[in-house]
Parts: structure tokens; sequence; C-alpha cells
């Protein structure tokens, strides 16, 4: 089991300094969609040269377009990059077999997906490597999270891993655990801790421990 930290509200040397306390207990680090949106892939590009033993992952939440976004992605340095679930198939294959030319990998997420188990089984048939069930910010607000999503999919997904996202906090990551999710993907929960490191570090260990 991996953990991923999400980083959304932040720029360039902000982000640096985050993943700079707590790079020793994460896996993975994201770079979000605000933070492509704000400042574009040049962010994933300098936090994969700045932190070359951590794997990067740039949420563009492709929803068209698949294999053209993935090479820019690559180009940049990503190791894992995002599509929507809700998005074609066409899409999705065309993003899976530019991943395989450069590498890198497929994180397939669910947010939004209405019939979840279908679609997840659909989704799993294409190839990717992750299918994420992610409860959104919005979503978050009216105190909704994916632990349920998450047990759906891993009844139904044969090949791909699964992983979790929305929400995540140290008070509910045993309950996460639990369910057994191949990756974790935690924002707030750390970036929001008045200690980021401890948090990261408590997180770890309870992984760890599964």
């Amino acid at each position: 089991m991996k953990l991923q930290l999400a980083l959304d509200l932040v720029n360039i040397p902000e982000a640096k300094e985050v993943v700079k306390e707590v790079q020793e207990f994460i896996d993975i680090v994201e770079i979000g969609t605000p933070v492509v949106i704000n400042e574009g892939l040049r962010a994933v590009k300098e936090i994969k040269e700045a932190f070359p033993s951590l794997e990067v992952l740039a949420d563009l939440k492709i929803m068209d377009a698949g294999a053209y976004e993935v090479m820019k992605a690559s180009e940049a340095g990503a190791d894992i990059i995002t599509v929507l679930g809700a998005t074609d198939d066409s899409t999705i294959k065309g993003a899976v077999e530019e991943a395989r030319k450069h590498g890198k990998k497929i994180l397939v997420d669910m947010i939004n997906v209405k019939n979840l188990e279908q679609r997840a089984r659909e989704v799993d048939a294409l190839g990717v490597d992750y299918i994420c069930v992610h409860t959104g910010y919005d979503l978050q607000a009216a105190g909704e999270n994916s632990f349920s999503d998450l047990r759906a999919i891993k009844n139904v997904v044969k090949r791909a891993k699964t992983a979790i996202a929305g929400g995540i906090k140290l008070a509910t990551l045993p309950e996460v655990i639990e369910a057994s999710p191949d990756l974790v993907i935690v924002g707030g929960g750390i970036t929001g801790h008045p200690d980021k490191r401890a948090a990261a570090s408590e997180m770890k260990q309870l992984i760890a421990q599964r």
C-alpha cells in the first residue's frame, strides 16, 4: 500500500517546501489539478527534478485527447497521469497506449461516475494501472466519503490496482486501510495539519502495520 500526497493549493516553491518536509514518508507526489491550472506542467517538471526518488502524478483529469495529453505530461516527467472514468473508452485506450510508449502509468479517476461497479469493470478491461474512487471537494463539504465505493470496486476489479481519494485524515485512515486499497491519496489531511511531518509519519506507520 502506497501513500500519495496531493498538492492542490500551492505554488511551485510552496510545493517544494511541503514535499521536503514529508518526503521520507510518502511514495508519490500528486501535482493537483489547481496547481497544473495555475503553474502548468512546469510544476510536474520541477517537482520531479527536485525529488527524483519520488513518483510524480500529474492530475490532469483527462477527458479528451488522451494520447496527446499523456505525451505532454510524460515529457514533463510525470510517472502517473490521471484520466476521468466518465470519458469515452477510446480516450482511455489512447492514454494507455501512449503511457506504455513512455513507461508511464494511467490512473482512472471515477469521480462522478454513476454506475460505479459496471464502469470499473469496463475500465479495468482497458488495461489501466489504477482505478481510483474519489469523493470530490464539493461533496466532501456535504459530509460524503468514498469508503463504500472502494469496497464496491474491490469486488469487481481484477487487473488494475485500486486507489482512494477524498477527505482522508488520520482519524479515518484506519477504516480506509481496512478496505485494502493499493494507493491511499491524502491532501488536506497532511497539508492542512499543523505538523505536516508528524501527520505524514503517523499515516505511513499505520499503513505499514496493515
